[in-house]
């Protein structure tokens, strides 16, 4: 089990980048590392995920515009994204899996308007 906390969410307009940031208190180099995202009054979204080889895989409506990717050595996540439009307006979470065991961080909200 680990804790995970993650940063880099904040107010950016449409059209702009955010880097968001997951860092564990252990390690995660056995782990398949996601982001969520959570708007209200919807259900929890999958975004993107890197397992523990390096391959990855995004939620459709990502489109090219978002990358994940992790540096086990610092323990750490990063969501890169791009051409964020009001519909990306989320509390972004982190979670860690290892076989079935969820690990999830507090979130990090993201909110995209002019």
């Amino acid at each position: 089990q680990v804790q995970l906390v993650e940063s880099g969410g904040g107010l950016v307009e449409p059209g702009g980048s955010l880097r968001l940031s997951c860092v564990a208190s252990g390690s995660i180099s056995d782990k398949a590392m996601s982001w969520y995202r959570q708007a209200p009054g919807n259900q929890r979204e999958f975004v993107a995920e890197i397992n523990s080889g390096g391959i990855t895989s995004y939620g459709d409506f990502v489109k090219g515009r978002f990358i994940i990717s992790r540096d086990n050595a610092k323990k750490t996540v990063h969501l890169q994204m791009s051409g964020l439009n009001s519909g990306d307006t989320a509390v972004y979470f982190c979670d860690a899996r290892f076989l079935f065991l969820d690990d999830w961080g507090q979130g990090t909200q993201v909110t995209v308007s002019s």
